[in-house]
């Protein structure tokens, strides 16, 4: 039987994806976030620290996020509805609200604070607002966001803890049937330490922690946009922060020791004709090295030897990242 031909989008709706691609960034979130913290495996965490592997959705996928932003907006005019004040931005600023810790390697951003929430009235409220397929919000309505969305309930643990805060204020809505979840979480004092010392030690590391599992098809690895890298041995981005030579400091700022100085977050993208790959994100065995630290050489897992350096990501045999 003749395969039948791909059916290609229309023009126009091609168009509109596109654009949301072109407007999409550069793929790199500049601290570790605490939207994602409570993700249980840390070698991920310090893959999106170090830009290993730029982000990169498609423009449906975009617009859906997109779509969970509006829905946010539509939640705050909700609550106001009912008589609950609701700051989405901070008065001072004009802005959203900012969290951040570890010198601003960490931190996050809120959907607001309320006060008069029917349940506890006179309580100043952390919000974080959620939308959710059917088969996730109906898991959430059975077992509560600590059990079903753990990584929703440490982002609430986090903000509470920086903000001094006793409780928050988790709404869900689904968006096949549009129907509302709400819940309150009480603040965990030993949570929230817990989750700023795991950022801590992220920040600190000089090296990838250990992979959760070793299995390339464990559950948690297979579908990790850093999967290649982890587990095929791909070579990582190239930036300053793949770079050996780069460090976070106490102050929030990226020490580069081979320029003596601190790189703003705009040329960390860039990278420099220095770069060292951190010898852990290389898949290979270091067989050689520069006293001058120009360059590093690696036997890669089919005996190629491959040469990082000398100014330029030069190769020995042919191999070339």
């Amino acid at each position: 039987m003749a395969k039948l031909p791909e059916v290609s989008l229309n023009p126009t709706v091609e168009a509109i994806y596109k654009a949301y691609e072109n407007n999409a960034g550069h793929g790199f979130r500049p601290h570790l976030g605490a939207s994602i913290i409570g993700r249980e495996c840390e070698r991920s965490l310090w893959f999106d620290l170090r830009w290993t592997t730029k982000s990169s959705f498609n423009g449906r996928i975009l617009r859906l996020f997109e779509t969970g932003q509006r829905e946010e907006e539509r939640i705050v005019r909700n609550l106001r509805s009912i008589g609950v004040t609701v700051l989405d931005v901070n008065p001072k600023t004009g802005r959203q609200w900012q969290v951040s810790d570890h010198g601003g390697h960490f931190g996050g951003s809120l959907d607001g604070v309320a006060l008069g929430v029917p349940e506890s009235p006179k309580t100043w409220h952390v919000c974080e607002f959620k939308t959710h397929n059917i088969k996730s919000f109906n898991d959430l309505k059975a077992k509560g966001v600590q059990e079903s969305k753990s990584q929703h309930y440490a982002q609430m643990q986090v903000y509470m803890y920086l903000f001094e805060m006793t409780r928050a204020l988790y709404m869900a809505v689904c968006k096949d049937t549009d129907e509302i979840y709400a819940e309150r979480v009480h603040a965990d004092l030993a949570v929230g330490l817990r989750l700023l010392a795991k950022a801590k030690r992220i920040i600190d590391a000089p090296k990838p922690p250990s992979r959760i599992n070793d299995d390339p098809a464990w559950y948690q690895c297979r579908m990790c946009h850093h999967h290649a890298i982890c587990h095929e041995g791909m070579f990582s981005e190239r930036n300053c922060r793949t770079c050996l030579h780069i460090t976070p400091t106490l102050d929030g700022q990226w020490l580069c020791e081979r320029w003596t100085r601190t790189i703003p977050v705009n040329d960390q993208r860039q990278g420099c004709f220095l770069h060292l790959y951190i010898p852990d994100l290389v898949a290979g065995e270091q067989v050689d090295v520069d006293h001058n630290g120009a360059w590093v050489e690696y036997r890669l897992p089919d005996g190629t030897i491959w040469r990082d350096g000398s100014g330029e990501n030069s190769s020995v045999g042919g191999q070339k990242s």
